[in-house]
């Protein structure tokens, strides 16, 4: 082998990316944009007691199961962390879905709520990068789920006062990224996801 030398990049193992915000801040896209930009993370679908949304896809999307099955994976331990978002309305991370990605050699990339983030946070502490996607302002955020249109005036109402509450916890987590233009935030979030990777190179002589 003397003289040849080649070069591997390794993908540090069982790490965790958790992005998080409150409802509209822009968390969703930067996601998708970053599963199309670093090959080396890959999503995790959550579950989720709500309603199918038109145009998303079952374990593509999240799996969507019933409350009482939700509830017999909770007694049973199957989560990495779940929570009650709304009443009757849950979501969770599946600890088998976390594994079947760390036995890829990929990175657990995660699209969820701010508790969830910090609740995985505390599970896999400096393994887990969380970061908080804030909206430049809160009347921006009010103004952006209201133009969703997928909400009546009570579940709008619901959303707003927990978006409230979550504004409250960014200082909690990892990294916070304010997504006033989306091309720089998502900069700047793909950046901290590199740092945090540190990716190394190792020569092989």
């Amino acid at each position: 082998m003397s003289g040849h030398s080649f070069t591997r990049v390794l993908i540090p193992p069982k790490k965790l990316v958790a992005i998080a915000a409150p409802s509209g801040a822009g968390k969703s896209s930067i996601v998708k944009k970053l599963l199309v930009q670093k090959p080396e993370l890959a999503f995790s679908v959550s579950c989720t007691t709500r309603k199918m949304r038109d145009g998303e896809t079952e374990g593509k999307h999240y799996y969507f199961i019933s409350v009482e099955e939700f509830k017999r994976k909770v007694a049973n331990n199957e989560f990495a962390e779940y929570e009650e978002v709304y009443p009757n309305q849950f979501y969770g991370t599946l600890k088998v879905e976390i594994e079947r990605i760390w036995n890829e050699h990929k990175v657990v990339l995660f699209d969820m709520d701010v508790k969830g983030a910090l609740n995985l946070k505390k599970q896999y502490g400096d393994d887990c990068l969380t970061v908080f996607i804030a909206p430049p302002t809160k009347e921006s955020l009010a103004e952006r789920l209201k133009n969703r249109m997928t909400e009546d005036k009570k579940s709008l109402k619901e959303r707003l006062k927990r978006s409230e509450e979550e504004l409250g916890m960014q200082d909690k987590f990892d990294k916070i990224v304010v997504n006033a233009d989306f091309d720089t935030a998502f900069m700047r979030v793909k950046n901290h996801i590199t740092n945090f990777l540190k990716l190394e190179t190792v020569h092989v002589h």
